[in-house]
C-alpha cells in the first residue's frame, strides 16, 4: 500500500525554519516557448502550494528569496513587470494569508521598492503582526552582504555613541547583537535552505543565517517545484545526522 505523502515524514523532526531560493523561471519560460514575465507568473502558483503546504505540516518560519539586490539590473520591464507581480499577489493573496494566521514580514532594502508596493507590503505586514500560525518573510531587494554591511554600521553607531561596548562584549553578546540587528530578526536560523533549478550556490542569500543550515540543491525549476517534492525533501532533511562541527 502507498501511503500518503503526508505520512512520509515525521512530525516530531520537522525543520523549525525551511528558506528556499526560487531559481528557474526563466528558463521555464524559455522551455515552454514563452516570455520571462509569463514564467514568474507561473512561479508565483507554487508560492502559493508551497506556502499552503509549509501552514498545513506546521512550518514554523518560511523564508522565500522573491528579489535579490542584484535583480536591480535586471531590464527595467522586468524589474517592472516583476513589481507589478508582486503587487498583485500580495492584493490577491493577503485575505488567505490572514485567514490562515500567517504572519507576512519583508526583509531587505524595503526603501528601494516602488512606493505603491511598499505600501502594500506595509498594510500586509500591519494587518498580519500578531497571527501565530506561521511567518512568512518575503526576502526583498535583499541581499546578505548589504545585511551584514547594514549591521556592522548600525552597530558601530551604537558604539561610537557609548550606548554598547564592543571591547567589553564575549564572543556569545556579539553574535546575539548581530542577530538583532539582522533584517530577519532575531528568529532561528534555517534548518533546511532548499535551491531549485539545478544551480550550486547561494546567491548572496542568508549568509550569516545559514551556517548551519542544510542544503539540498532540485533540479526541477522553480514554476514545477509542489507540495509533493518539498514533503519528499523534507523527509530527506529527516535522515540527516546534524552535528554541527561536534562528533
Amino acid at each position: 500500500m502507498v501511503l500518503p505523502l503526508q505520512n512520509i515524514i515525521d512530525y516530531n523532526r520537522l525543520p523549525k525554519h525551511i528558506a528556499i531560493i526560487m531559481d528557474g523561471n526563466g528558463r521555464w519560460a524559455k522551455k515552454h516557448l514563452l516570455g520571462r514575465i509569463q514564467g514568474h507568473e507561473k512561479g508565483a502558483e507554487s508560492v502559493r502550494t508551497v506556502v499552503k503546504t509549509c501552514r498545513e505540516i506546521g512550518i514554523p518560519i518560511l523564508t522565500l528569496f522573491a528579489f535579490s539586490t542584484e535583480n536591480w539590473e535586471r531590464p527595467k520591464i522586468e524589474v517592472n513587470a516583476l513589481m507589478a507581480l508582486l503587487k498583485k499577489f500580495l492584493g490577491s493573496e493577503l485575505e488567505t494569508i490572514h485567514d490562515n494566521n500567517i504572519c507576512l514580514k519583508a526583509i531587505g532594502q524595503i526603501e528601494r521598492l516602488p512606493q505603491d508596493v511598499a505600501e502594500v507590503l506595509i498594510h500586509a505586514a500591519s494587518l498580519t503582526k500578531n497571527n501565530k500560525g506561521m511567518l512568512l518573510n518575503l526576502a526583498l531587494s535583499y541581499g546578505g552582504r548589504a545585511e551584514i554591511i547594514n549591521v556592522v554600521k548600525e552597530i558601530a553607531k551604537k558604539n561610537k555613541k557609548g550606548v554598547i561596548d564592543i571591547a567589553s562584549m564575549s564572543d556569545a553578546d556579539i553574535s546575539q547583537l548581530i542577530c538583532n540587528h539582522l533584517y530577519s530578526g532575531n528568529i532561528p536560523d534555517p534548518d533546511l535552505l532548499i535551491r531549485t533549478g539545478g544551480e550550486y550556490r547561494i546567491s548572496n542569500f542568508l549568509l550569516w543565517q545559514i551556517a548551519y543550515a542544510e542544503i539540498f540543491v532540485t533540479d526541477t525549476l522553480w514554476p514545477d517545484f509542489g507540495k509533493d517534492e518539498l514533503l519528499h525533501i523534507i523527509k530527506d532533511y529527516q535522515s540527516r545526522e546534524r552535528r554541527y562541527g561536534k562528533i
